[in-house]
């Protein structure tokens, strides 16, 4: 009989982290690297096990992650979000906690389009009077 996984998919920025639980030890793989040796910034790290120690989880899950896209910030923030997810299909009763935390809401912001003559997307070209 093989262990349940729970799956979710969590996404920040540009960022798209495919999450796996399953029980263990509480060993976090990203993208086939130990956690260390993927993310270096401490509060990255600490971003990404902020769902296990606000549900009381941690070292209850071993995490397999595959994470492709954007940099580290929206990484560790899709990884969060698949994370919170993943918890939920494995216990909904953990939903006011995590709702209220709100890790549950997908962070919608992201990088605005740049517009025809301008710069960037407000930025505009310096004004030349003369």
């Amino acid at each position: 009989m093989e262990e349940k996984r729970y799956y979710a998919t969590g996404k920040r920025k540009t960022a798209v982290a495919r999450v796996w639980l399953k029980p263990g030890t509480g060993k976090i793989t990203v993208n086939k690297k130990p956690l260390d040796e993927y993310i270096t910034r401490e509060t990255a790290k600490m971003i990404i096990r902020q769902p296990f120690e606000l549900t009381g989880t941690l070292g209850q899950f071993d995490v397999d992650v595959n994470v492709c896209g954007g940099g580290i910030s929206g990484q560790a923030g899709a990884i969060k979000h698949g994370i919170t997810r993943a918890l939920l299909e494995f216990n909904p009763d953990l939903r006011p906690i995590l709702k209220k935390a709100g890790f549950i809401t997908r962070d919608s912001r992201i990088k605005e389009r740049k517009k025809y003559g301008q710069r960037r997307a407000r930025a505009r070209f310096q004004y030349s009077k003369r």
